[in-house]
Protein backbone atom coordinates (compact mmCIF):
# COMPACT_ATOMS: atom_id res chain seq x y z
CA UNK A 1 0.00 0.00 0.00
CA UNK A 2 1.44 3.49 -0.85
CA UNK A 3 1.51 6.33 1.53
CA UNK A 4 0.49 10.09 1.37
CA UNK A 5 0.15 12.74 4.23
CA UNK A 6 -3.03 13.17 2.47
CA UNK A 7 -5.28 12.14 0.08
CA UNK A 8 -8.11 14.38 -1.24
CA UNK A 9 -11.34 12.58 -2.76
CA UNK A 10 -13.06 14.71 -5.50
CA UNK A 11 -11.37 17.82 -7.66
CA UNK A 12 -13.26 21.06 -7.44
CA UNK A 13 -12.38 24.05 -5.88
CA UNK A 14 -12.76 22.62 -2.15
CA UNK A 15 -10.50 19.82 -2.90
CA UNK A 16 -8.10 21.10 -5.17
CA UNK A 17 -7.92 24.37 -2.27
CA UNK A 18 -6.61 22.05 0.25
CA UNK A 19 -4.45 20.20 -2.21
CA UNK A 20 -2.55 22.82 -3.49
CA UNK A 21 -2.05 24.56 0.39
CA UNK A 22 -0.87 21.17 1.63
CA UNK A 23 1.43 20.96 -0.75
CA UNK A 24 2.91 24.61 -0.40
CA UNK A 25 3.23 23.12 3.37
CA UNK A 26 5.30 20.40 2.22
CA UNK A 27 2.52 17.35 2.63
CA UNK A 28 2.67 14.52 0.31
CA UNK A 29 -0.71 14.44 -1.62
CA UNK A 30 -3.03 12.65 -3.99
CA UNK A 31 -5.99 13.63 -5.57
CA UNK A 32 -8.63 10.85 -6.46
CA UNK A 33 -11.26 11.50 -8.63
CA UNK A 34 -14.04 9.08 -9.98
CA UNK A 35 -15.02 11.12 -13.27
CA UNK A 36 -12.69 10.64 -16.71
CA UNK A 37 -11.95 14.42 -16.12
CA UNK A 38 -11.13 16.73 -13.01
CA UNK A 39 -12.96 19.54 -12.00
CA UNK A 40 -16.43 18.24 -10.84
CA UNK A 41 -19.43 20.99 -10.71
CA UNK A 42 -16.16 23.87 -10.20
CA UNK A 43 -15.21 23.50 -13.77
CA UNK A 44 -19.11 24.06 -15.18
CA UNK A 45 -19.79 27.37 -12.16
CA UNK A 46 -19.08 30.83 -13.22
CA UNK A 47 -15.98 30.35 -10.77
CA UNK A 48 -17.15 33.55 -8.46
CA UNK A 49 -15.92 33.44 -4.53
CA UNK A 50 -17.83 35.55 -1.73
CA UNK A 51 -14.91 36.49 0.40
CA UNK A 52 -15.50 39.94 2.51
CA UNK A 53 -12.37 42.16 2.99
CA UNK A 54 -10.19 40.37 0.42
CA UNK A 55 -7.30 42.02 -0.99
CA UNK A 56 -8.45 42.87 -4.07
CA UNK A 57 -10.71 44.86 -2.38
CA UNK A 58 -8.36 46.57 -0.19
CA UNK A 59 -6.08 47.25 -2.95
CA UNK A 60 -9.21 49.19 -4.82
CA UNK A 61 -9.29 51.25 -1.67
CA UNK A 62 -12.44 49.60 -0.14
CA UNK A 63 -11.68 49.11 3.28
CA UNK A 64 -14.76 47.52 5.36
CA UNK A 65 -14.97 46.66 8.69
CA UNK A 66 -15.05 43.10 9.74
CA UNK A 67 -18.04 44.00 11.81
CA UNK A 68 -20.28 44.56 8.46
CA UNK A 69 -20.13 41.48 6.99
CA UNK A 70 -20.36 39.37 10.23
CA UNK A 71 -23.73 41.41 10.82
CA UNK A 72 -24.50 40.43 7.50
CA UNK A 73 -24.42 37.37 7.61
CA UNK A 74 -25.37 36.92 11.46
CA UNK A 75 -28.85 38.40 10.32
CA UNK A 76 -29.09 36.41 6.91
CA UNK A 77 -28.02 33.26 8.77
CA UNK A 78 -30.51 33.80 11.60
CA UNK A 79 -31.19 30.36 13.68
CA UNK A 80 -28.04 28.61 11.14
CA UNK A 81 -25.67 30.89 12.25
CA UNK A 82 -22.33 28.88 13.35
CA UNK A 83 -20.37 31.68 15.26
CA UNK A 84 -17.11 29.52 15.14
CA UNK A 85 -17.45 28.56 11.53
CA UNK A 86 -18.74 31.33 10.46
CA UNK A 87 -16.07 34.06 11.89
CA UNK A 88 -13.55 31.17 10.99
CA UNK A 89 -14.48 31.84 6.90
CA UNK A 90 -14.41 35.13 7.13
CA UNK A 91 -10.90 35.26 8.99
CA UNK A 92 -9.73 33.20 6.75
CA UNK A 93 -10.93 34.14 3.23
CA UNK A 94 -8.83 37.20 2.96
CA UNK A 95 -5.39 34.84 3.81
CA UNK A 96 -6.62 32.37 1.49
CA UNK A 97 -6.78 34.97 -1.72
CA UNK A 98 -3.58 36.18 -0.49
CA UNK A 99 -1.67 32.74 -0.26
CA UNK A 100 -2.90 31.79 -3.55
CA UNK A 101 -2.28 35.24 -5.97
CA UNK A 102 1.05 35.35 -4.32
CA UNK A 103 1.71 31.58 -4.75
CA UNK A 104 0.38 30.09 -7.20
CA UNK A 105 -0.44 30.21 -10.67
CA UNK A 106 -3.64 30.90 -9.41
CA UNK A 107 -5.02 34.26 -10.36
CA UNK A 108 -8.31 36.51 -9.56
CA UNK A 109 -10.11 39.33 -10.69
CA UNK A 110 -11.92 42.10 -8.42
CA UNK A 111 -16.20 41.80 -8.45
CA UNK A 112 -15.69 45.19 -6.44
CA UNK A 113 -19.13 46.54 -8.27
CA UNK A 114 -21.24 43.02 -6.96
CA UNK A 115 -23.69 43.67 -4.40
CA UNK A 116 -24.97 41.07 -1.91
CA UNK A 117 -28.45 39.55 -2.83
CA UNK A 118 -30.34 41.39 -0.34
CA UNK A 119 -29.76 44.91 -0.13
CA UNK A 120 -32.02 45.80 2.67
CA UNK A 121 -30.55 43.24 5.43
CA UNK A 122 -28.14 45.25 7.77
CA UNK A 123 -24.71 45.17 6.60
CA UNK A 124 -25.23 44.32 3.54
CA UNK A 125 -22.29 45.47 0.65
CA UNK A 126 -22.52 46.75 -2.41
CA UNK A 127 -19.35 45.61 -3.43
CA UNK A 128 -15.85 44.77 -2.67
CA UNK A 129 -17.13 41.13 -1.34
CA UNK A 130 -16.69 39.34 -4.38
CA UNK A 131 -13.85 38.08 -6.46
CA UNK A 132 -13.51 35.26 -9.50
CA UNK A 133 -10.70 33.64 -11.19
CA UNK A 134 -8.67 35.24 -13.66
CA UNK A 135 -8.52 34.26 -17.57
CA UNK A 136 -6.26 31.20 -17.72
CA UNK A 137 -4.35 30.02 -20.97
CA UNK A 138 -5.35 26.54 -20.75
CA UNK A 139 -1.90 25.76 -22.84
CA UNK A 140 -0.26 26.33 -19.21
CA UNK A 141 -1.98 23.06 -18.71
CA UNK A 142 0.17 21.42 -21.09
CA UNK A 143 -0.80 17.36 -21.66
CA UNK A 144 -3.07 17.99 -18.68
CA UNK A 145 -5.32 20.27 -20.43
CA UNK A 146 -7.26 16.77 -21.92
CA UNK A 147 -8.47 15.78 -18.59
CA UNK A 148 -9.65 19.05 -17.52
CA UNK A 149 -13.93 18.56 -17.43
CA UNK A 150 -14.99 21.62 -20.21
CA UNK A 151 -17.73 24.28 -19.48
CA UNK A 152 -21.12 22.65 -19.98
CA UNK A 153 -21.44 23.64 -23.23
CA UNK A 154 -25.23 25.08 -23.52
CA UNK A 155 -23.44 27.81 -21.57
CA UNK A 156 -20.60 28.62 -24.09
CA UNK A 157 -20.58 29.53 -27.47
CA UNK A 158 -19.40 26.55 -29.61
CA UNK A 159 -17.21 25.81 -26.69
CA UNK A 160 -16.16 28.95 -26.06
CA UNK A 161 -16.90 30.38 -22.71
CA UNK A 162 -17.98 33.78 -21.93
CA UNK A 163 -17.09 35.90 -18.65
CA UNK A 164 -19.52 37.38 -16.59
CA UNK A 165 -19.77 41.05 -16.81
CA UNK A 166 -18.09 43.12 -19.17
CA UNK A 167 -17.06 40.28 -21.38
CA UNK A 168 -20.60 39.17 -21.62
CA UNK A 169 -21.93 42.68 -22.59
CA UNK A 170 -19.75 42.53 -25.46
CA UNK A 171 -21.90 39.29 -26.83
CA UNK A 172 -25.07 41.16 -26.09
CA UNK A 173 -24.21 44.04 -28.29
CA UNK A 174 -21.67 42.55 -31.18
CA UNK A 175 -24.88 43.39 -33.75
CA UNK A 176 -24.67 46.80 -32.19
CA UNK A 177 -21.24 48.08 -31.32
CA UNK A 178 -18.50 48.11 -33.62
CA UNK A 179 -15.71 47.75 -30.39
CA UNK A 180 -18.30 44.59 -29.24
CA UNK A 181 -18.43 43.19 -32.87
CA UNK A 182 -14.15 43.23 -33.20
CA UNK A 183 -14.29 41.78 -29.45
CA UNK A 184 -16.25 39.40 -29.96
CA UNK A 185 -14.80 38.65 -33.25
CA UNK A 186 -11.12 37.91 -32.46
CA UNK A 187 -12.12 36.21 -29.24
CA UNK A 188 -14.11 33.39 -31.81
CA UNK A 189 -11.04 33.46 -34.28
CA UNK A 190 -9.12 32.35 -31.79
CA UNK A 191 -11.52 30.18 -30.37
CA UNK A 192 -11.10 28.50 -33.95
CA UNK A 193 -7.64 28.48 -34.01
CA UNK A 194 -7.71 26.33 -30.72
CA UNK A 195 -10.59 23.68 -32.04
CA UNK A 196 -7.91 23.09 -35.10
CA UNK A 197 -4.79 22.86 -33.26
CA UNK A 198 -5.85 21.38 -29.57
CA UNK A 199 -9.41 19.91 -30.05
CA UNK A 200 -10.82 22.49 -27.04
CA UNK A 201 -11.07 26.01 -26.59
CA UNK A 202 -8.38 27.41 -24.38
CA UNK A 203 -9.57 30.58 -23.35
CA UNK A 204 -10.43 29.91 -19.97
CA UNK A 205 -12.67 31.60 -17.97
CA UNK A 206 -15.29 31.63 -14.56
CA UNK A 207 -15.07 27.90 -13.15
CA UNK A 208 -13.28 26.32 -16.24
CA UNK A 209 -10.32 28.82 -15.10
CA UNK A 210 -10.47 28.52 -11.41
CA UNK A 211 -9.89 24.93 -11.48
CA UNK A 212 -7.03 25.04 -14.24
CA UNK A 213 -5.39 27.75 -11.60
CA UNK A 214 -5.51 25.14 -9.25
CA UNK A 215 -4.62 22.25 -10.94
CA UNK A 216 -1.74 23.73 -12.51
CA UNK A 217 -0.12 24.76 -8.67
CA UNK A 218 -0.89 21.43 -8.04
CA UNK A 219 1.11 20.12 -10.50
CA UNK A 220 3.44 22.69 -9.79
CA UNK A 221 4.05 21.02 -6.59
CA UNK A 222 3.96 17.40 -7.32
CA UNK A 223 0.47 16.55 -6.87
CA UNK A 224 -1.06 13.92 -9.06
CA UNK A 225 -4.65 13.71 -9.82
CA UNK A 226 -5.65 10.62 -10.60
CA UNK A 227 -8.99 10.28 -12.46
CA UNK A 228 -11.20 7.60 -13.30
CA UNK A 229 -10.88 6.81 -9.45
CA UNK A 230 -13.25 6.17 -7.77
CA UNK A 231 -13.29 5.55 -3.82
CA UNK A 232 -15.18 2.46 -2.37
CA UNK A 233 -14.22 2.54 1.13
CA UNK A 234 -12.52 4.43 4.19
CA UNK A 235 -9.89 2.37 5.82
CA UNK A 236 -10.02 2.74 9.91
CA UNK A 237 -7.32 1.59 12.37
CA UNK A 238 -8.16 2.20 16.59
CA UNK A 239 -11.02 4.89 15.45
CA UNK A 240 -9.01 6.74 12.85
CA UNK A 241 -9.01 7.47 8.98
CA UNK A 242 -5.82 5.99 7.71
CA UNK A 243 -6.65 6.12 3.74
CA UNK A 244 -9.16 4.86 1.41
CA UNK A 245 -9.99 2.40 -1.05
CA UNK A 246 -9.65 3.76 -4.45
CA UNK A 247 -10.24 1.70 -7.38
CA UNK A 248 -9.96 -1.45 -5.87
CA UNK A 249 -6.11 -0.45 -4.56
CA UNK A 250 -5.97 0.37 -0.47
CA UNK A 251 -4.23 4.00 -0.24
CA UNK A 252 -2.71 4.58 3.14
CA UNK A 253 -2.60 8.55 4.20
CA UNK A 254 -2.51 10.28 7.27
CA UNK A 255 -5.55 12.56 7.20
CA UNK A 256 -8.26 11.96 3.93
CA UNK A 257 -10.37 14.63 2.68
CA UNK A 258 -13.66 14.47 1.73
CA UNK A 259 -15.05 16.74 -1.17
CA UNK A 260 -16.79 14.96 -3.64
CA UNK A 261 -19.43 17.66 -4.57
CA UNK A 262 -22.86 16.84 -2.48
CA UNK A 263 -25.80 14.38 -3.50
CA UNK A 264 -26.96 16.75 -6.31
CA UNK A 265 -27.48 13.67 -8.49
CA UNK A 266 -28.54 11.12 -5.74
CA UNK A 267 -31.68 10.40 -5.68
CA UNK A 268 -32.72 9.05 -2.57
CA UNK A 269 -30.82 11.52 -0.50
CA UNK A 270 -33.19 14.19 -2.44
CA UNK A 271 -36.03 12.48 -1.83
CA UNK A 272 -35.25 12.30 1.91
CA UNK A 273 -34.15 15.79 2.27
CA UNK A 274 -36.00 17.86 -0.70
CA UNK A 275 -39.79 18.90 0.37
CA UNK A 276 -40.42 19.69 -3.18
CA UNK A 277 -39.02 16.70 -4.47
CA UNK A 278 -40.91 13.87 -3.31
CA UNK A 279 -39.90 10.61 -5.29
CA UNK A 280 -36.55 12.50 -5.71
CA UNK A 281 -37.06 12.87 -9.60
CA UNK A 282 -39.03 16.80 -9.16
CA UNK A 283 -34.83 18.39 -8.60
CA UNK A 284 -33.11 19.17 -11.52
CA UNK A 285 -29.66 20.03 -10.52
CA UNK A 286 -27.07 21.58 -12.82
CA UNK A 287 -23.93 20.29 -10.64
CA UNK A 288 -21.91 17.71 -12.36
CA UNK A 289 -23.75 14.19 -12.73
CA UNK A 290 -20.71 12.61 -10.98
CA UNK A 291 -21.62 13.91 -7.44
CA UNK A 292 -24.42 11.51 -6.39
CA UNK A 293 -22.87 11.62 -3.02
CA UNK A 294 -20.07 9.13 -2.80
CA UNK A 295 -18.31 11.30 0.44
CA UNK A 296 -21.70 11.76 2.18
CA UNK A 297 -21.94 7.75 2.64
CA UNK A 298 -18.12 7.13 3.23
CA UNK A 299 -17.55 9.62 6.48
CA UNK A 300 -21.27 8.66 7.38
CA UNK A 301 -19.93 5.03 6.99
CA UNK A 302 -17.18 5.64 9.99
CA UNK A 303 -19.64 7.75 11.96
CA UNK A 304 -19.67 10.86 10.54
CA UNK A 305 -23.29 12.64 10.81
CA UNK A 306 -25.27 14.34 8.32
CA UNK A 307 -26.29 18.05 8.80
CA UNK A 308 -30.04 18.91 8.86
CA UNK A 309 -30.37 21.74 10.17
CA UNK A 310 -30.52 23.50 6.62
CA UNK A 311 -33.27 26.63 5.54
CA UNK A 312 -32.55 24.51 2.41
CA UNK A 313 -30.83 21.45 1.90
CA UNK A 314 -29.73 22.46 -1.94
CA UNK A 315 -28.33 25.89 -3.68
CA UNK A 316 -31.41 26.26 -5.58
CA UNK A 317 -31.26 27.94 -9.29
CA UNK A 318 -34.30 27.47 -11.93
CA UNK A 319 -32.98 25.00 -14.33
CA UNK A 320 -34.76 24.27 -18.04
CA UNK A 321 -34.35 21.13 -19.64
CA UNK A 322 -32.70 21.16 -23.02
CA UNK A 323 -32.60 18.18 -25.30
CA UNK A 324 -29.88 17.01 -26.70
CA UNK A 325 -28.57 15.10 -29.73
CA UNK A 326 -27.95 12.46 -28.43
CA UNK A 327 -30.52 11.96 -26.30
CA UNK A 328 -29.41 13.11 -22.96
CA UNK A 329 -30.87 16.52 -21.72
CA UNK A 330 -28.98 19.22 -20.01
CA UNK A 331 -29.75 21.24 -17.35
CA UNK A 332 -29.28 24.92 -17.89
CA UNK A 333 -29.35 27.14 -15.15
CA UNK A 334 -31.18 30.70 -15.54
CA UNK A 335 -28.78 33.06 -13.68
CA UNK A 336 -28.12 36.02 -16.39
CA UNK A 337 -31.03 36.63 -18.22
CA UNK A 338 -33.94 36.85 -15.44
CA UNK A 339 -33.07 40.73 -14.76
CA UNK A 340 -32.80 41.77 -18.28
CA UNK A 341 -35.73 44.42 -19.12
CA UNK A 342 -38.14 42.75 -21.27
CA UNK A 343 -38.86 39.26 -19.22
CA UNK A 344 -41.30 38.60 -16.99
CA UNK A 345 -42.03 34.89 -15.28
CA UNK A 346 -45.08 33.23 -14.98
CA UNK A 347 -47.34 30.34 -13.24
CA UNK A 348 -49.64 28.34 -14.91
CA UNK A 349 -52.35 30.86 -14.32
CA UNK A 350 -50.29 33.38 -16.26
CA UNK A 351 -49.51 35.70 -13.30
CA UNK A 352 -46.09 36.68 -12.05
CA UNK A 353 -45.39 35.52 -8.94
CA UNK A 354 -41.61 36.81 -7.58
CA UNK A 355 -39.71 39.40 -8.70
CA UNK A 356 -37.85 38.18 -11.72
CA UNK A 357 -34.67 40.18 -11.13
CA UNK A 358 -34.23 38.68 -7.07
CA UNK A 359 -31.30 35.90 -6.97
CA UNK A 360 -31.66 32.30 -8.38
CA UNK A 361 -31.99 30.98 -4.88
CA UNK A 362 -34.55 33.31 -4.40
CA UNK A 363 -36.70 32.95 -7.40
CA UNK A 364 -36.70 29.11 -6.91
CA UNK A 365 -38.07 30.13 -3.41
CA UNK A 366 -41.21 31.86 -5.07
CA UNK A 367 -41.98 29.46 -7.43
CA UNK A 368 -41.87 26.84 -4.42
CA UNK A 369 -44.28 29.07 -2.60
CA UNK A 370 -46.59 29.81 -5.35
CA UNK A 371 -47.01 26.27 -7.06
CA UNK A 372 -50.54 24.53 -5.16
CA UNK A 373 -50.10 21.63 -2.92
CA UNK A 374 -50.13 18.45 -5.41
CA UNK A 375 -49.02 20.58 -8.97
CA UNK A 376 -45.87 20.15 -10.64
CA UNK A 377 -43.61 23.02 -9.80
CA UNK A 378 -42.69 25.33 -13.11
CA UNK A 379 -42.91 28.04 -14.52
CA UNK A 380 -42.12 30.17 -18.00
CA UNK A 381 -40.62 33.08 -18.75
CA UNK A 382 -41.86 35.32 -21.24
CA UNK A 383 -40.11 37.71 -23.71
CA UNK A 384 -40.82 39.27 -26.80
CA UNK A 385 -38.82 38.61 -30.13
CA UNK A 386 -36.77 41.88 -29.37
CA UNK A 387 -35.64 40.42 -26.28
CA UNK A 388 -34.83 37.19 -27.79
CA UNK A 389 -32.54 38.06 -30.29
CA UNK A 390 -30.99 40.79 -27.63
CA UNK A 391 -30.11 38.67 -25.02
CA UNK A 392 -31.35 35.24 -25.75
CA UNK A 393 -33.47 33.38 -24.03
CA UNK A 394 -31.80 30.33 -21.72
CA UNK A 395 -29.64 28.05 -24.40
CA UNK A 396 -31.47 29.65 -26.95
CA UNK A 397 -29.03 32.51 -27.73
CA UNK A 398 -29.32 36.27 -29.37
CA UNK A 399 -28.63 37.13 -32.96
CA UNK A 400 -26.96 36.24 -35.11
CA UNK A 401 -27.54 32.59 -33.66
CA UNK A 402 -30.35 30.80 -35.51
CA UNK A 403 -33.44 29.07 -33.18
CA UNK A 404 -34.81 27.05 -35.33
CA UNK A 405 -33.11 23.76 -33.34
CA UNK A 406 -34.50 25.03 -30.44
CA UNK A 407 -37.82 25.49 -32.12
CA UNK A 408 -37.94 22.20 -33.35
CA UNK A 409 -36.81 20.37 -30.03
CA UNK A 410 -39.76 22.14 -28.09
CA UNK A 411 -37.20 23.49 -25.58
CA UNK A 412 -38.35 27.29 -26.64
CA UNK A 413 -41.93 27.72 -27.77
CA UNK A 414 -43.27 30.68 -29.68
CA UNK A 415 -46.37 32.28 -30.39
CA UNK A 416 -47.07 35.13 -32.96
CA UNK A 417 -49.83 36.07 -29.91
CA UNK A 418 -49.60 35.64 -26.57
CA UNK A 419 -52.76 33.97 -26.41
CA UNK A 420 -51.10 31.70 -29.24
CA UNK A 421 -48.11 30.95 -26.89
CA UNK A 422 -50.06 30.28 -24.02
CA UNK A 423 -52.16 27.65 -25.56
CA UNK A 424 -48.63 26.43 -26.95
CA UNK A 425 -47.12 26.22 -23.23
CA UNK A 426 -50.39 25.33 -21.26
CA UNK A 427 -50.37 28.73 -19.89
CA UNK A 428 -53.93 30.56 -18.87
CA UNK A 429 -54.00 32.78 -22.04
CA UNK A 430 -56.45 35.29 -20.13
CA UNK A 431 -54.26 35.65 -17.40
CA UNK A 432 -51.07 36.12 -19.32
CA UNK A 433 -52.74 38.23 -21.65
CA UNK A 434 -54.01 40.77 -18.40
CA UNK A 435 -50.57 39.98 -16.81
CA UNK A 436 -48.90 41.56 -19.67
CA UNK A 437 -51.35 44.36 -19.80
CA UNK A 438 -50.53 45.03 -16.48
CA UNK A 439 -47.03 45.10 -16.89
CA UNK A 440 -46.36 47.30 -19.81
CA UNK A 441 -47.37 50.22 -17.95
CA UNK A 442 -45.31 50.01 -15.67
CA UNK A 443 -41.98 49.15 -17.34
CA UNK A 444 -42.87 52.22 -19.02
CA UNK A 445 -42.63 54.21 -15.85
CA UNK A 446 -40.15 52.42 -14.17
CA UNK A 447 -41.87 51.00 -11.33
CA UNK A 448 -42.91 47.47 -10.56
CA UNK A 449 -45.98 47.89 -7.77
CA UNK A 450 -46.35 43.96 -7.58
CA UNK A 451 -43.14 43.07 -6.72
CA UNK A 452 -40.46 45.96 -6.42
CA UNK A 453 -38.25 44.53 -9.36
CA UNK A 454 -35.02 46.66 -9.90
CA UNK A 455 -35.15 48.67 -6.75
CA UNK A 456 -31.92 46.40 -4.87
CA UNK A 457 -28.31 47.26 -5.95
CA UNK A 458 -28.45 43.61 -6.82
CA UNK A 459 -31.38 44.17 -8.94
CA UNK A 460 -29.93 47.12 -10.96
CA UNK A 461 -26.32 45.27 -11.29
CA UNK A 462 -28.38 42.64 -13.24
CA UNK A 463 -30.20 44.69 -15.49
CA UNK A 464 -29.27 46.74 -18.49
CA UNK A 465 -29.03 50.34 -17.70
CA UNK A 466 -28.53 51.36 -21.23
CA UNK A 467 -31.98 49.67 -22.32
CA UNK A 468 -33.32 53.33 -22.41
CA UNK A 469 -36.10 52.60 -20.05
CA UNK A 470 -35.91 54.31 -16.47
CA UNK A 471 -35.64 50.81 -14.85
CA UNK A 472 -32.45 48.81 -15.90
CA UNK A 473 -35.37 45.46 -15.33
CA UNK A 474 -37.84 46.52 -17.03
CA UNK A 475 -38.94 46.96 -20.54
CA UNK A 476 -42.07 45.96 -22.02
CA UNK A 477 -43.76 43.21 -23.78
CA UNK A 478 -45.04 44.51 -26.78
CA UNK A 479 -44.19 43.18 -30.63
CA UNK A 480 -44.52 39.52 -31.40
CA UNK A 481 -43.83 36.76 -31.83
CA UNK A 482 -43.22 35.95 -27.89
CA UNK A 483 -41.34 33.03 -26.82
CA UNK A 484 -40.88 30.86 -23.55
CA UNK A 485 -38.76 28.48 -21.82
CA UNK A 486 -39.88 26.86 -19.05
CA UNK A 487 -38.26 26.39 -15.90
CA UNK A 488 -38.19 24.07 -12.91
CA UNK A 489 -36.77 23.66 -9.51
CA UNK A 490 -33.13 22.80 -9.63
CA UNK A 491 -29.83 23.95 -8.08
CA UNK A 492 -25.98 24.61 -8.43
CA UNK A 493 -25.11 22.00 -5.71
CA UNK A 494 -25.79 20.96 -2.23
CA UNK A 495 -25.80 22.54 1.12
CA UNK A 496 -26.70 19.88 3.53
CA UNK A 497 -23.70 17.74 4.24
CA UNK A 498 -21.25 16.14 6.89
CA UNK A 499 -20.99 18.03 10.21
CA UNK A 500 -17.73 19.73 10.86
CA UNK A 501 -15.97 21.90 13.25
CA UNK A 502 -14.05 25.60 12.36
CA UNK A 503 -10.90 22.95 11.30
CA UNK A 504 -13.35 21.09 8.47
CA UNK A 505 -12.74 17.94 10.91
CA UNK A 506 -15.88 15.47 10.17
CA UNK A 507 -17.44 15.48 13.75
CA UNK A 508 -18.55 11.83 14.99
CA UNK A 509 -22.73 11.15 16.64
CA UNK A 510 -20.98 12.75 19.89
CA UNK A 511 -19.85 15.79 18.23
CA UNK A 512 -16.17 14.90 18.54
CA UNK A 513 -13.60 15.80 15.43
CA UNK A 514 -13.19 11.99 13.86
CA UNK A 515 -9.30 11.39 14.02
CA UNK A 516 -8.00 11.86 10.20
CA UNK A 517 -11.08 12.71 8.45
CA UNK A 518 -12.11 16.34 7.29
CA UNK A 519 -14.69 17.76 4.51
CA UNK A 520 -14.60 20.46 2.20
CA UNK A 521 -16.76 21.94 -0.73
CA UNK A 522 -20.14 20.99 -1.01
CA UNK A 523 -19.41 17.26 1.06
CA UNK A 524 -19.43 19.74 4.32
CA UNK A 525 -22.27 20.85 5.24
CA UNK A 526 -22.91 24.62 4.40
CA UNK A 527 -21.55 27.21 6.66
CA UNK A 528 -24.76 29.56 4.79
CA UNK A 529 -26.83 27.02 6.87
CA UNK A 530 -28.79 26.44 3.72
CA UNK A 531 -29.07 30.19 3.47
CA UNK A 532 -27.82 32.27 -0.11
CA UNK A 533 -26.96 35.72 0.75
CA UNK A 534 -24.28 36.52 -2.15
CA UNK A 535 -23.86 35.22 -4.96
CA UNK A 536 -20.00 32.70 -4.59
CA UNK A 537 -21.32 31.24 -1.47
CA UNK A 538 -20.20 27.67 -2.46
CA UNK A 539 -17.24 28.48 -3.78
CA UNK A 540 -15.80 31.12 -1.52
CA UNK A 541 -16.23 29.13 1.64
CA UNK A 542 -15.14 25.52 -0.21
CA UNK A 543 -11.57 27.26 -1.17
CA UNK A 544 -11.32 28.96 2.36
CA UNK A 545 -12.10 25.69 4.48
CA UNK A 546 -9.68 23.69 2.28
CA UNK A 547 -7.09 26.40 3.29
CA UNK A 548 -8.36 25.64 6.41
CA UNK A 549 -8.36 22.04 6.62
CA UNK A 550 -4.69 21.93 4.87
CA UNK A 551 -2.97 23.93 7.38
CA UNK A 552 -4.81 22.02 10.60
CA UNK A 553 -3.27 18.75 8.83
CA UNK A 554 0.13 20.29 8.65
CA UNK A 555 0.31 20.96 11.93
CA UNK A 556 -0.16 24.91 11.35
CA UNK A 557 -1.68 27.12 13.46
CA UNK A 558 -3.79 30.40 11.84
Amino acid sequence: MSGYDLLVIGSGAGGLSAAVTAAHRGLTVLVVEKDPQFGGTTAWSGGWMWIPRNPLATDAGIHEDPAQPEAYLRHELGAQWNAARAQAFLAQGPRMVEFFRSQTALQFIDGNGVPDFHGRSPGAGTGGRSICAAPFDGRRLGRHIARLKPPLAETTLWGLGIASGAELRHYFNALRRPTSLWYVTQKVLRHGLDLLRYRRGMQLVNGNALVAGLAASAFAKGVEIRTSSPAQRLLTEKGRVVGAVVGGVAIRAKAVLLACGGFPHDTARKQALLPHAPTGQEHWSAGSRGNTGDGLRLGEAVGGQMGRDTAQAAALAPVSLVPRADGSVAHFPHLVERAKPGLIAVAANGQRFTNEADSYYDFVCGMLAATPAGQPVQAWLVCDHAFMRHYGLGAAKPAPMPMGAMLRSGYLQRGATLAALAQRCGIDAAGLQATVQRYNPQARAGKDDDFAKGETPYNQVQGDAASGYPNPCMAPLERGPFYAVKVVPGSLGTFAGLQVNASAQVLDGQGQPIPGLYAGGNDMHSVMGGHYPSGGITLGPAMTFGYIAAHHIAGVDL
